[in-house]
């Protein structure tokens, strides 16, 4: 399989997370962020919509969008769980996560690491719905280990990638004890470094 994408992005990392851990090999072809990479023929051709990652399988054909791939990847592991509830739920977590947690957590990292904003220059309204993102995680996490189920699923590897990253974006994990604990979790289960040599 071919990887192409920027492991500086969390989309690009969630895919790297369910390729190490269900065995997937994987060739990583690096894309620098903002390089206008993602726009070129050979690139669009792969993915009209000119984002990252796009995997290319083994049979040639292309699939993008993180969470596609994710899902992909998962069939007919302990990533994808078998009951038709436990899926939906996995699938409700991917669809908020894209919808309301990728776009501020990610976004005020991305400020902050790309663009070279100061954390207290952030955009207060964006900060702020950051943070309820994070407060719902806190909430789902309270008193269970994982957000779908008694294992770890693609709602966890979807999640893991950008919320290890918040701080960089000015959000404090240390006010959210149950995020902590599942990042520390999501580590021991994928064989990862602690999310604070990551930052």
């Amino acid at each position: 399989m071919q990887l192409y994408g920027n492991l500086g992005s969390g989309n690009v990392l969630k895919v790297k997370y369910i390729a190490d851990a269900t065995g997937r090999p994987f060739v990583l072809h690096e894309i620098a962020s903002r390089s206008g990479a993602t726009q070129t023929p050979d690139f669009l051709k792969l993915n009209p919509a000119g984002q990252m990652p796009v995997v290319v399988l083994e049979d040639g054909r292309p699939l993008a969008q993180s969470n596609a791939i994710l899902r992909y990847l998962a069939q007919g592991t302990r990533f994808l769980p078998v009951d038709p509830y436990l899926a939906a739920k996995v699938d409700e977590w991917l669809f908020w996560e894209q919808y309301s947690h990728e776009p501020t957590v990610a976004v005020a990292r991305a400020r902050v690491v790309y663009d070279g904003q100061a954390i207290a220059d952030l955009d207060p309204s964006l900060v702020a719905r950051g943070n309820k993102a994070l407060d719902l995680m806190e909430q789902a996490l309270t008193g269970r280990k994982w957000l779908v189920g008694e294992t770890m699923t693609i709602a966890d590897i979807a999640l893991l990638a950008y919320t290890r990253q918040a701080p960089q974006g000015g959000f404090d994990l240390a006010k959210r004890p149950a995020v902590l604990a599942w990042i520390k979790a999501s580590e021991q289960e994928l064989g990862l470094p602690s999310f604070r040599t990551e930052n």
